[in-house]
């Protein structure tokens, strides 16, 4: 099933997703599930993080059956202002306590390997996980993750997890789940604001499979989370919501 819907703005969607996000996770965990979340980054993705931090701690959320992944990773230092993992965490934990045990950053470039042996010591810890929910951003070229078309990220492989070296975004190294891990998801949820990328959104949703983005559906579902902007080539009764 694919799914489109229209949101006003950025505003609106990081608001309105983060309450759809919140109130997924409640009933996927329904009966002792544990709920395995793939998270983005990006600039509306920090933007729903802090909507769902605000929100975590008055939810019916149970932290020891949320288990947080990552897509993709900047190969930079800990400290660095480019990686992923410390903002959003630092945005879920102000008013939830998240379990470390269950929670699983990609490595940074100051551990103990280098960007090959990360990634799969990554692949090692994430095995056959299967995400319940996993989170998208889309680039203007239709990349998702730090999987770019014409790349070769974006070559057929039997890994989970690659690195990268000579990513068209810096930073140039970086570690990325493959598109078939992404699609092994049970949902897939893209977030996408901005006219500028509305190209890219309606190739994907078309279908195109010379764009990673278009490459990627879940296996029960595939939502586009969008504002109008993004929306902007699509016809109108695509989207709903």
């Amino acid at each position: 099933m694919q799914q489109v819907v229209r949101y006003l703005d950025a505003d609106d969607v990081a608001h309105r997703v983060a309450r759809r996000l919140v109130a997924a996770i409640v009933a996927r965990q329904t009966d002792g599930h544990v709920v395995h979340l793939c998270l983005t980054g990006g600039r509306i993705a920090t933007r729903l993080y802090r909507e769902v931090g605000g929100m975590l701690g008055t939810s019916k959320v149970d932290p020891e059956r949320l288990e947080l992944w990552w897509g993709d990773e900047r190969f930079v230092s800990t400290a660095s202002r480019d990686r992923l993992a410390g903002p959003t965490l630092a945005l879920l934990v102000r008013h939830f306590a998240l379990d470390p045990a269950r929670t699983h950053p990609m490595p940074a470039s100051d551990g103990s390997f280098d960007a090959p042996a990360a990634a799969a010591n990554y692949a090692r810890e994430l095995g056959d996980t299967r995400f319940d929910i996993c989170l998208l951003g889309i680039g203007e070229d239709g990349h998702v993750a730090s999987v770019f078309p014409g790349h070769p990220s974006s070559e057929p492989t039997a890994a989970r997890v690659i690195a990268i070296h000579d990513s068209p975004k810096a930073p140039s190294e970086r570690l990325s789940l493959t598109v078939p891990a992404l699609a092994q998801s049970a949902e897939v949820w893209f977030l996408a604001t901005g006219a500028e990328k509305a190209h890219a959104v309606a190739t994907a949703i078309n279908g195109d499979q010379s764009i990673p983005a278009g490459c990627v559906q879940g296996t029960e579902a595939t939502r586009w989370l969008i504002d109008r902007a993004a929306a902007s080539e699509l016809p109108y009764f695509e989207c709903s919501l």
